[in-house]
């Protein structure tokens, strides 16, 4: 599809008409999806909304060199779904606003809701609405995502109590590496040449930074079986998010060093690096799984029902009673160390 010089509305109708059936449509409770000056959407009776929003701009939030366009589309929703997920809740109803310069014409574009439009096919999301500008110099894709829960169930980050243990549902630091490797590769293309490129770095690792899987049925499970007592997804990494559940909840966490799941793959790209698996995996960020707490007397019900579901957990420490604060006990010696309230940041100087 190429699509010509087109006004605000025409650009609209070209990237999203006849992505999603009617039927599809209005299982999903869209009264009035695109086309109108707002959407109409139904809920069932005995839920609540849960609205999040996250912003992805050119070279801040992602890089050519790095990111094919429908992988930016998908990222831009996936982030999002992770919010909802790290509720409880159920991702619905996604509006998608876009601020397009010059250097991404129709084609572009068009790969770019590509993509934004298979997550939401997995997870889904029915896109109702949104907005196009456009921009002087660089992509800014925002996209808006409602979701639903039972009432009075959601699921915050405020419930952690001393005595409780910590979790994950999945490795963290994949999405870091990965990164780490494109970028130390040639440019991105969109040519066969990219197999070559790529081929040293793990698939697993590219995946994990291109195309995050969030943990929907996770935490469906956990609101579903009562278990989590506080939740957040992992977007900024692993150490700032256990520092905001520490912070809501008013305790300290203890995290264990042997007990963090540390990928295969992404411990032999580290040390083929000279990287620290460590620094990734608590640093690391935009991995999207989530972090919670649980009583220790649900623990091994927990561990069991994942489980058979097919979805990884992993107990990594402890609740504690005291001042809100995050601490790593070594693995070697046992001894605890502060953990730093900071995210990786990905594109600073020296970091790569």
């Amino acid at each position: 599809m190429t699509v010509p010089p087109l006004d605000e509305f025409g650009r609209i109708r070209a990237w999203t008409e006849g992505r999603q059936n009617a039927g599809f449509l209005q299982q999903a409770g869209v009264v009035e999806g695109i086309g109108d000056d707002a959407a109409v959407l139904s809920v069932r009776s005995g839920q609540e909304w849960l609205v999040a929003v996250d912003t992805m701009v050119e070279q801040v939030h992602f890089l050519n060199e790095t990111m094919r366009e429908s992988d930016v589309g998908y990222k831009a929703l996936a982030a999002n779904v992770s919010d909802i997920a790290a509720m409880g809740g159920v991702p619905k109803f996604a509006l998608v606003s876009a601020s397009v310069p010059p250097s991404w014409n129709a084609d572009r574009m068009k790969r770019l809701y590509d993509g934004l439009y298979e997550c939401a096919g997995l997870y889904n999301v029915a896109v109702v609405g949104g907005d196009t500008t456009s921009a002087p110099q660089d992509l800014v894709v925002s996209v808006t995502l409602i979701g639903t829960v039972e009432q009075g169930r959601a699921i915050l980050r405020s419930g952690a109590k001393p005595g409780q243990s910590v979790f994950v549902t999945g490795p963290t630091g994949l999405s870091a590496a990965g990164l780490h490797g494109l970028m130390r590769r040639s440019p991105l293309t969109e040519a066969a040449g990219e197999k070559s490129r790529i081929a040293s770095i793990p698939a697993r690792l590219v995946q994990a930074h291109r195309r995050p899987a969030p943990s929907v049925r996770a935490g469906r499970l956990l609101l579903e079986k009562g278990w989590a007592t506080s939740l957040n997804d992992i977007s900024d990494g692993l150490a700032s998010e256990a520092w905001e559940l520490a912070e809501a909840s008013g305790v300290k966490l203890l995290l264990k060093e042997k007990l963090l799941p540390m990928s295969g793959e992404l411990a032999s790209y580290a040390r083929s690096e000279g990287l620290r698996p460590l620094e990734l995996a608590l640093f690391g960020g935009e991995d999207y799984v989530l972090i919670g707490t649980v009583d220790k007397e649900h623990e091994a019900a927990m561990r069991e029902t994942f489980r058979k579901e097919g979805l990884p957990l992993f107990i990594i420490g402890d609740v504690e009673q005291g001042k809100p604060a995050v601490e790593l006990e070594l693995a070697d010696t046992r001894k605890r160390r502060p953990v730093e309230k900071k995210g990786y940041n990905h594109f600073a100087e020296g970091t790569m």
